[in-house]
């Protein structure tokens, strides 16, 4: 089966690369020395502590499989091509108003691995960012999300 790849910007390649290293080494090493630390207290059938650590080495292996293979299937965003001409692409920055409020945000297009909202970082794929993606500075598009319908006018394209 062929891998679904990973669209990132190249900070968001670095921001998974350093989470790799950190559970590779750090957070492995911690692991390793609960597991010890639990054995050495004995009978592990009742050893919550042991079960604790098993579970957490679990976790963290099945992630560092995770981040690894988001690494090998990484396609880095080039949106210089689409800044250039004014397009709102994956990468791009852009002003959105709100048609009905007047109110007005700024949102970064990303893929969904580094989708952020809190960070007002949409998704390509989320009903806004899918919304906008092609359009242009003044362009007004109307999307349907959970809470209903509504209209932007792009504003600014950075």
């Amino acid at each position: 089966m062929a891998s679904k790849e990973t669209i990132l910007t190249a900070e968001g390649l670095r921001k998974l690369k350093e989470e790799l290293a950190q559970r590779k080494g750090e957070i492995r090493e911690e692991i390793v020395e609960r597991l010890k630390e639990a054995r050495a207290q004995g009978d592990l059938s009742e050893n919550s502590e042991y079960d604790q650590a098993k579970e957490d080495q679990g976790k963290n292996e099945g992630r560092i499989l995770e981040l690894e293979q988001m690494i090998k299937t990484a396609t880095i965003i080039d949106d210089s091509a689409s800044k250039a001409a004014g397009i709102v692409s994956l990468g791009s920055t852009v002003l959105l108003k709100d048609v009905e409020t007047g109110d007005e945000e700024t949102y970064t297009i990303v893929g969904t691995t580094e989708a952020d909202p809190f960070e007002n970082r949409i998704s390509n794929e989320s009903p806004v960012g899918a919304a906008i993606l092609g359009c242009k500075v003044h362009d007004v598009v109307v999307t349907k999300t959970p809470v209903g319908e509504l209209s932007y006018e792009i504003v600014e394209i950075k």
